[in-house]
């Protein structure tokens, strides 16, 4: 649509466009209803939405509640590895196998209605759309498989992508959300909850097992084996280097279409080295709680040179579906985006790259990469 952008990055509601009126004034209060006044146009939208969004999330209750709590929920497969590690590009080679379900970006952004709206909305929010993504030239569609981390941010708040609406409170509150270790007991059980509720929706609308990507659970494979000890995981992990140059280009990207404050750009070196520590020294000491046969990791590299043989080395490490039955739509897939242009960056200057190898040290060590 011409000119959504321009509106997108001025009025649109970003991560909270399902958010009900409710949790809504919960997180306004929580931040001592501190928007900045280039967001104000953001605010009232969401403002907005969040009545019809509590009217629908009545209706979707009572109409299939009880259904849904009774929903049998089949072992799901987990995507794991940091923002811009090659997650996406994984997550939807998998979407092209239809014995998986995914969620997609309507039901993320409005996790409490889309039962009852996604076949009367999804179009609606689609004329709004961009074809790509703000950070990168991946498609951006209302159908296309995206990270079910979105839908927490409505659900609850309670999730680390909310410290991208709200920076300042990103280290006082919202980065607990990350791991969820530093959080409150009765934090974590909502989280719990409210994981499983999408979960059981999805499994009631599709009846197939799941494949889910949130970057965040590299650092909570506990608390995923708690909900769902026989889950499966596949975690992609890529050259430290291009993980930072591309989130630094991430934040700068992102911000304009979801914050209600300023971000300190200043700091966010710092807080990508952090949070990167954040994630993989859980995921190091978590790992091995994942039961033998069910975890498969791989190189974002491999995965780029050869997709069809990185796939089919998952599904035979994991013990999945016959891959020859998708082969082919994965070979159409790849066809599709054979043009695909990835973002280039500058140099890492000499101090930064020292920075990097010195405070990743670790996470080099652990896959081999060269320093």
């Amino acid at each position: 649509m011409p000119g959504s952008s321009s509106f997108l990055t001025h009025f649109g509601p970003g991560v909270l466009s399902g958010i009900t009126l409710g949790r809504w004034l919960k997180v306004l209060r929580e931040n001592r209803f501190a928007v900045d006044l280039p967001y104000w146009g953001r605010a009232a939208t969401i403002t907005s939405g969040s009545i019809q969004n509590s009217l629908c999330a009545w209706i979707e209750t009572q109409r299939y509640g009880e259904r849904i709590r009774n929903t049998k929920v089949l072992a799901p497969l987990f995507i794991l590895g940091i923002w811009r590690s090659g997650t996406t590009h994984l997550h939807n080679l998998f979407a092209q196998d239809d014995r998986y379900a995914f969620a997609n970006n309507y039901q993320v952004c409005f996790p409490r209605t889309f039962l009852t709206m996604e076949k009367l909305h999804a179009k609606f929010v689609g004329r709004f759309m961009p074809v790509s993504r703000p950070q990168d030239n991946v498609a951006m569609g209302v159908h296309e498989a995206q990270e079910d981390e979105f839908a927490f941010c409505s659900m609850t708040g309670r999730s680390v992508v909310m410290g991208w609406v709200f920076p300042r409170r990103a280290d006082l509150q919202y980065n607990r959300y990350l791991s969820f270790r530093d959080a409150l007991a009765d934090e974590v059980l909502e989280w719990k909850a409210s994981l499983l509720e999408l979960v059981r929706k999805l499994s009631f609308k599709y009846e197939k097992p799941l494949v889910l990507k949130s970057p965040a659970h590299t650092c909570r494979i506990k608390l995923l084996l708690d909900l769902f000890p026989t889950a499966k995981f596949v975690h992609v992990h890529r050259n430290p280097y291009r993980v930072f140059q591309s989130t630094m280009h991430l934040m700068e990207k992102i911000s304009p279409w979801i914050a209600l404050q300023r971000m300190d750009e200043e700091g966010l070196e710092s807080r990508t080295i952090k949070q990167y520590k954040d994630v993989y020294s859980v995921f190091l000491e978590e790992r091995d709680l994942i039961p033998k046969g069910n975890l498969c990791e791989l190189g974002f590299e491999d995965l780029e040179a050869d997709p069809s043989s990185a796939m089919r080395g998952i599904y035979k490490q994991l013990g999945l579906h016959d891959f020859a039955r998708v082969e082919p739509c994965l070979k159409q897939y790849l066809g599709s985006i054979d043009g695909y242009a990835k973002n280039k960056y500058p140099e890492l200057p000499v101090e930064v790259c020292d920075r990097i190898a010195r405070e990743w040290r670790p996470y080099f060590d652990a896959w081999g990469y060269s320093i």
